[in-house]
């Protein structure tokens, strides 16, 4: 902090919500130091969908909420929904903020990486791809629904395999035993556990297309990670994620499994539909780079 001068801005683009006093260590350093305080929200989900998270998780989340909105002398959000759900909770709460929030772009991530070998026992355009770590707000027990559906009504050469590549996190046992219980729909689901950047590269750049059916994002980063590999995602249509795919993915309503049944069916047997898509992806999306990303954080806060 030696080289902290009035007037500069402390940042915490973090997720400090683990420390038990957080905004009061702040409010000593920038009062100390006579800074300003500018804070970025990736999203509000322990607040707004609290049955996603552990509890635990939601009462510390609060607590920072409730004490470092007010505090903020600029607020940073990652998409316009997460804006809005920032001033509708504030406005709930009774909590007066100091300044509107401000959108900033997000970068697509390791688009340039090396990709490695495809996992043992796939090919090319042979999968489709899930990118996100097991949790129930991601709804892989969705397209798991989705692909055993598919099993009993199209022929098995026809059904793309269904890869979920991400670590298994929480709330997600039923899902599991039952991904045990039919075999791994008998080999036609994989899972690829904390894949690195380079494995995740290669699953990108060779599947048929990927899945991300998300009940509540802050925005949906592995829509824009498909879409920066010249992919189709087919996405949920909640929240910030068609922020993050634009007109250039199928949708899907995460609550309603028929429906997407039926998008994701029609994808697979007829190409055409991917394939007018990735046209228009390689014509018209521009990857964000993080140093755009650095770059606007630091115009909104100067």
């Amino acid at each position: 902090m030696d080289l902290a001068k009035p007037g500069d801005v402390l940042g915490t683009f973090g997720s400090p919500w683990a420390h038990p006093a957080y905004a009061g260590m702040v409010s000593r350093i920038v009062q100390a130091r006579d800074m300003r305080f500018a804070l970025l929200i990736y999203d509000l989900i322990p607040a707004i969908r609290p049955e996603f998270c552990d509890r635990g998780l939601v009462d510390r989340f609060l607590i920072f909420l409730r004490d470092c909105l007010p505090a903020a002398d600029h607020i940073l959000t990652i998409s316009r929904t997460t804006a809005d759900d920032v001033t509708r909770w504030a406005g709930h709460e009774e909590i007066a903020l100091r300044c509107a929030p401000k959108v900033i772009p997000i970068g697509n991530g390791f688009a340039t990486s090396p990709p490695s070998a495809l996992p043992a026992g796939l090919s090319p355009s042979s999968y489709a791809l899930f990118v996100s770590t097991i949790e129930a707000r991601k709804n892989h027990m969705q397209v798991f629904r989705i692909w055993r559906r598919m099993l009993e009504e199209m022929p098995r050469e026809q059904v793309p395999t269904l890869v979920f590549a991400g670590r298994v996190g929480w709330m997600v046992a039923d899902l599991m035993q039952a991904i045990e219980n039919t075999n791994w729909l008998d080999g036609k689901l994989v899972l690829v556990r904390e894949p690195d950047d380079a494995t995740l590269s290669a699953l990108y750049r060779s599947c048929r297309f990927t899945l991300f059916p998300s009940h509540y994002e802050g925005w949906g980063l592995p829509v824009s990670e498909s879409l920066s590999f010249g992919k189709v995602c087919i996405a949920s249509n909640s929240t910030a994620v068609p922020e993050a795919g634009g007109n250039l993915c199928l949708y899907v309503d995460p609550d309603n499994t028929s429906g997407a049944y039926e998008v994701v069916r029609n994808a697979i047997q007829q190409p055409e539909v991917i394939a007018e898509l990735e046209a228009r992806i390689a014509d018209s999306y521009r990857p964000v780079s993080w140093s755009d990303t650095a770059a606007a954080l630091l115009d909104a806060i100067t």
